[in-house]
């Protein structure tokens, strides 16, 4: 196993389900120390999530992997968290803004124990502002950002993402902001708040349409697979399948034109310019997809790829799991060895590093399951006050 460019950090995990547990996992695959602490007894709510292999969430692995787990009542264990904040580096949290300076142990009281402590928080509407303490999951801000009103058909109702896409995009961000501020740390020795909000995200992840309102004042609408600027492009159906085309440079039209054995288009009115094709977008659709249906999704990239154009098929996803240059090469798919289970495989990072690639460094651990490795090993706490703390709910 390569070393972790993270090596030496150490971090607490008190994320629930998806945003801050992913953010998590990912500075534990670049060889954080990461510590996840869970409610005794009942733990993470997505250990009851599915999927499921023999009665043990492979959601609640993907997302815990790379990291121990110890079980702690904030509540009743105050003083033991406060102990465990002294050494570490970074808090990841995603509870609703208010719930950890209820509990005495937000970041205005953490950073008077560790001055240097960096302190992450997730959730729905950010820390500040008029919702900040409304419930915000990654639905709603796939809602309040914008991303639903444009995602789906013309005429079709709003629609969400498939995936998570807030939740993943929000931890992304939380580890962009926990290293940034690891290196302001480095020059001046203090840590700082980082506050992601899952809209905040996903406005910026809407950023190419949000400048076509703020540059026309036109509010972007549904349009399925098609392009804002340019046509020809978009989704295409074929004998098999569907396939993706971007031919937006104006070379491509005559370059299609030929392919398509159509000639007399390049003479057509409507098609002179590519605003005119954006005008009659929807009859110069027809005509293009009259031609790729008459091959398969195959055919047609094999056709169109020599020619220049940016094309794709459509895949499923076990599709995406065979591929030889996705699953293969740049292996997107690892592997985790779980004690109950056995070996399961998840998803990969994205994050490709030539002296300390990302990887998994350990399987989700089982509730409480390093209980003993943190509070007797690196506390110092006897055997005896673990008992104690066992019979009083604590861990």
């Amino acid at each position: 196993m390569q070393p972790g460019a993270l090596e030496g950090l150490k971090v607490l995990d008190l994320g629930r389900v998806l945003s801050a547990p992913f953010c998590a996992a990912m500075l534990g695959d670049m060889g954080a120390d990461v510590v996840k602490i869970e409610q005794p007894e009942k733990g993470d709510d997505s250990r009851g999530f599915m999927p499921r292999k023999d009665d043990v969430s492979t959601y609640f692995i993907n997302f815990n992997r790379s990291k121990r787990g110890i079980t702690l009542d904030l509540k009743k264990g105050k003083e033991v968290f406060l102990e465990l904040i002294k050494n570490v580096d970074v808090v990841v949290e995603n509870f609703r803004p208010g719930v950890m300076k209820k509990l005495g142990l937000d970041y205005a009281e953490l950073k008077k124990v560790n001055p240097r402590l960096i302190y992450a928080a997730i959730s729905g509407f950010g820390q500040t502002g008029p919702y900040a303490h409304r419930a915000g999951y990654d639905t709603m801000a796939q809602a309040m950002s914008g991303i639903m009103s444009v995602t789906g058909f013309p005429g079709s109702e709003p629609t969400r993402c498939g995936a998570s896409v807030a939740d993943i995009m929000g931890g992304l961000q939380a580890v962009i902001g926990i290293l940034a501020a690891l290196r302001y740390r480095e020059k001046t020795g203090e840590g700082q708040m980082v506050d992601i909000s899952l809209v905040d995200v996903s406005v910026v992840g809407l950023s190419s349409v949000n400048q076509v309102y703020l540059t026309s004042g036109r509010v972007p609408l549904r349009n399925g697979n098609s392009y804002e600027s340019s046509a020809p492009g978009g989704g295409y159906h074929t004998k098999d399948g569907y396939f993706i085309m971007n031919g937006s440079a104006p070379k491509f039209w005559g370059i299609l034109c030929n392919a398509m054995k159509k000639p007399e288009l390049l003479e057509d009115p409507r098609f002179a310019t590519n605003a005119l094709r954006v005008t009659h977008k929807k009859e110069l659709d027809a005509i293009v997809t009259a031609w790729t249906k008459t091959m398969t999704t195959d055919e047609i990239i094999n056709l169109l790829l020599p020619l220049g154009f940016a094309v794709a098929p459509v895949m499923t996803i076990d599709q995406v799991v065979a591929d030889p240059h996705i699953g293969g090469v740049r292996q997107m798919f690892g592997e985790v060895n779980h004690p109950q289970i056995g070996k399961i495989r998840v998803t990969n990072q994205a994050v490709k590093m030539s002296a300390t690639n990302p990887e998994i460094r350990r399987s989700s651990p089982l509730l409480g399951e390093h209980n003993k490795d943190v509070y007797q090993g690196e506390l110092g706490l006897s055997e005896e006050r673990l008992a104690d703390m066992r019979r009083d709910g604590i861990i």
